[in-house]
């Protein structure tokens, strides 16, 4: 596992996972049920070689309540992409899988192509790969 991993709390999980999956090419690694057999309770991803971890919002175990696509989460989650093509192709499957597009992918000053999305969740994405080296 990578030194740090986002743990996103989503409504409706299961759902989630399929988007993950279309979009990003998630592997699914763990699925917990809850006790109540309708939400998960933990659920493990691969995506683009990093862990990310998720799970239902479960407030009355004191968890916080998911976001939205009106109300989005505050912070992003950073795909490292290897050539600016997968930005490219990355953005347009996530965005072809549900994802809105929130700024096309680019040629950006520092160096790197990139692009946001905002997920079915209401949880942001950034894609992000350098460009090759200008001589």
């Amino acid at each position: 596992m990578q030194p740090v991993t986002p743990y996103l709390t989503v409504k409706g999980a299961a759902q989630a996972i399929q988007f993950y999956q279309s979009a990003f090419g998630a592997t699914e690694n763990l699925r917990m049920p809850a006790d109540d057999d309708k939400r998960l309770m933990h659920a493990s991803l691969t995506i683009n070689g990093g862990t990310v971890m998720l799970s239902d919002e479960i407030p009355e175990h004191g968890g916080p309540a998911a976001p939205t696509r009106e109300r989005p989460a505050p912070v992003a989650v950073a795909i490292a992409l290897t050539k600016p093509a997968d930005v490219d192709a990355t953005y347009r499957r996530a965005v072809d899988a549900g994802a809105k597009g929130t700024m096309e992918p680019a040629d950006m000053f520092w160096g790197d192509r990139f692009a946001m999305l905002l997920d079915p969740f209401g949880h942001r994405w950034m894609l992000n790969a350098p460009l090759p080296k200008q001589s």
